[in-house]
């Protein structure tokens, strides 16, 4: 079971890795600024994607400077703040800016 998780965990990061463009403007951000905010992205598009309470798919995130960025849809505002609970709950955050709207 353990093992599955962690193969979802690695797919759906390198997915969302891949997938479609940042908005953030990095500037003259480091290297290892970059990196550390796409580990953080990665930290928590995954844990949405082991939450059945979250559906990853809807709901994006980028980071700058450890400020997470979640925009998107949520079915309901539990999964809103699960969705930013989850956010802060994973290291190297610094900030949450919870932009997800609620769907009717």
């Amino acid at each position: 079971m353990k093992l599955i998780t962690v193969t979802a965990a690695t797919a759906a990061s390198l997915f969302f890795l891949t997938a479609g463009g940042c908005a953030v403007s990095r500037g003259q951000e480091s290297v290892g600024a970059y990196i550390d905010d796409t580990a953080i992205t990665t930290a928590v598009k995954s844990r949405f994607v082991e939450n059945k309470q979250v559906d990853a798919s809807a709901i994006s995130v980028e980071t700058l400077k450890g400020t997470v960025m979640l925009s998107g849809f949520a079915k309901n505002t539990t999964e809103k703040t699960t969705a930013e609970t989850l956010a802060w709950n994973v290291k190297g955050v610094k900030a949450v800016k919870n932009e997800i709207t609620v769907r009717p």
